[in-house]
């Protein structure tokens, strides 16, 4: 695991704790930093409910909580499978995941909205770190060096990648200050990855830290290496601390590509990504082969630029980049839920994506629901129900730097084809910061309630005053949005310079410009498990409110002969991982008369500095 973070979570011990915990630490496998929440048989006494004063003792190695709880807490938080308390021997545990993604430290914002978050001081500031590799569009390589550890910044060997080579490039103004930063730190080395396609850019945002301990370590963001960035909302997924692989492990590699969602998958992915800029990256691609990805729980979508023929592609022995690959990766992504779910689409920018919306809805979507079902019912050939989040004027102008954040910010709605594009996106379009609706704020609610209706209140994620550049695309398992199915951050905005075009009569995909992001979904650690949304803060609630109906649920499956799992009395080990939110939910939508910040568009509107917007 990775060590830059310091331990956020105790193990608290019960009462039963020395009868108890030599049967919970041999049934369950510990996660780095997860809560375990421990139900014993039915007849323990209702003293030892979750609501009674806990003393910790001293902090010990395990990051895992173990808590007894009543019949009913039992019933309100474990969740994945109810307990039969008609057995005596009957055990229910929960194991509380830590979201996978993690949203940026943003300058600005109270401690209590940053709790969780992960600065670039913690990407980069590690004093093992050996060789940094930044992959990146946009560059502030003094702001960057600045985040290095003071006593070894001089010799860390710093790596730029960028899309900055031509001469008569409209980013020109970039290559000449990274010459000039190169001139000031004699350990940064410039690396221009070749840009055949006129309208790609080179946008991947990705920082991989080959360590003196013989660890690896690699982070993928939304941010660029600019201060004004990191006073955005952004999101980074971190892998663990990657070990050097042992020898055994290295003489019994696959003649096939691995499963998607596996380390050994990612591996191969991020190999094959690597590879596309050709002998200059030959370095760092010799030394991650070196490493163990086993650990890793997520699948790698990127993109590169060029061309790639669906037809002769088989994504069992090749890489597939673009929606292609995203499609790939979602064909493993099992979808077993009987409602109409729901795709929510937040990006910080709009290309154009043409007058009609038949790529977005022709290509895109259907790639976004293309999940693994399990049946043929009605259910399963409903078409999921879209929103795009995306911030108005109003969002600009009342965040942490107000105006100065939405030159980051871009959809065309003034040309004639941006206007028609506006119109079939308009009934998609929801807020990122609903600051005037006169919506409830979230609340516990009581035992009694039968199901999970707090989505009729708001849950805050803390994030209205930043403006948002994180692309987060999420499928939630339902409308009311209590579940997902899966969960993707990513560089890529929404366009067909990002994901690729339509695909064309010679069964080509053309994609324009480099690309990289993860998804992650529930099943990558392990069976019944569910991942939630989760808001201000990184570990799921064992909630009563939020699980009430679920219980229901499972108890009348129970009765009915349907739950699996149960027999003789013992319980499967139920994980519940959140899944870190960067917007409110439920979504609020555009009234008729609201339209998306728009760059071009100059607005006279004072924002919160009292500066208006020129436009451009």
């Amino acid at each position: 695991m990775s060590e830059e973070p310091k331990a956020k979570r105790r193990r608290i011990s019960s009462a039963n704790d020395d009868q108890n915990g030599s049967t919970l630490h041999s049934m369950l496998h510990t996660d780095d930093d997860a809560v375990t929440i421990h139900t014993p048989s039915a007849n323990i006494s209702a003293s030892s409910s979750l609501t009674r004063p806990i003393s910790p003792p001293v902090i010990r190695r395990s990051h895992k909580i173990s808590i007894d709880l009543t019949e009913e807490d039992a019933l309100a938080t474990s969740g994945s499978v109810a307990p039969d308390l008609s057995k005596e021997n009957t055990q229910a545990y929960i194991q509380l995941i830590p979201s996978p993604i993690h949203l940026t430290k943003v300058e600005g914002l109270s401690p209590a909205l940053n709790a969780d978050t992960v600065s670039l001081q913690d990407l980069v500031g590690n004093p093992l770190i050996r060789e940094c590799w930044v992959f990146n569009y946009l560059f502030d390589v003094d702001f960057l060096m600045s985040k290095l550890d003071v006593d070894v910044r001089d010799q860390v060997q710093v790596k730029i990648v960028h899309g900055s080579w031509k001469k008569e490039d409209s980013n020109r103004l970039a290559i000449w200050l990274l010459k000039e930063a190169m001139a000031r730190h004699k350990n940064v080395q410039s690396i221009a990855a070749y840009m055949p396609e006129a309208f790609g850019t080179h946008h991947s945002k990705m920082i991989i830290n080959i360590r003196h301990d013989d660890y690896a370590q690699i982070n993928i963001l939304t941010a660029n290496i600019v201060a004004g960035d990191w006073r955005m909302c952004q999101a980074v997924w971190r892998s663990p601390l990657l070990p050097l692989e042992e020898l055994a492990s290295k003489s019994s590699s696959p003649s096939a590509i691995p499963q998607s969602g596996t380390g050994a998958r990612f591996k191969v992915d991020l190999i094959a990504y690597l590879n596309r800029y050709g002998n200059k990256l030959r370095s760092l691609s010799v030394q991650l082969i070196e490493y163990d990805f086993r650990d890793i729980h997520a699948a790698l979508v990127s993109s590169t630029p060029g061309r790639q023929k669906l037809g002769g592609s088989n994504p069992q022995q090749e890489t597939l980049w673009g929606w292609p690959g995203l499609k790939n990766v979602l064909r493993s992504v099992p979808r077993t839920s009987e409602q109409r779910s729901h795709v929510v689409m937040q990006v910080s920018s709009v290309a154009s994506l043409g007058s009609g919306d038949s790529w977005l809805r022709g290509t895109f979507l259907e790639t976004l629901a293309s999940t693994s079902i399990s049946s043929d019912s009605a259910f399963s050939r409903a078409k999921p129900k879209v929103s795009l989040v995306f911030p108005t004027a109003e969002s600009i102008r009342r965040s942490v730097d107000g105006y100065g954040s939405g030159g980051s910010i871009h959809m065309k709605t003034q040309s004639p084809q941006g206007i028609k594009q506006l119109e079939y996106l308009r009934p998609l379009l929801c807020h990122w910061s609903d600051d005037h609706s006169e919506r409830v704020p979230s609340v516990e609610l009581s035992k009694s309630s039968t199901g999970p209706s707090t989505t009729s209140c708001v849950r805050e994620a803390g994030r209205r005053r930043a403006a948002p550049h994180i692309k987060t695309y999420i499928h939630f398992t339902d409308e009311s949005m209590t579940r997902i199915d899966w969960a993707m951050v990513t560089s890529a905005n929404l366009s067909t310079q990002a994901w690729g075009a339509k695909e064309n009569a010679a069964h080509e995909v053309r994609v324009c410009s480099y690309e990289i992001g993860v998804v992650v979904w529930p099943g990558l650690w392990g069976n019944d498990v569910e991942m939630v949304p989760v808001f201000q803060k990184d570990l799921p609630d064992a909630n009563k409110a939020t699980d009430a109906g679920r219980v229901d649920e499972y108890r009348r499956k129970s009765l009915l002969g349907g739950m699996e799992g149960n027999e003789g009395g013992s319980m499967k080990i139920n994980r519940k991982i959140g899944m870190r939110m960067p917007y409110d939910l439920p979504l609020v939508p555009y009234n008729e008369d609201e339209v998306p910040w728009c760059t071009t568009m100059p607005d006279n509107e004072p924002d919160w500095m009292g500066r208006v917007w020129p436009g451009y």
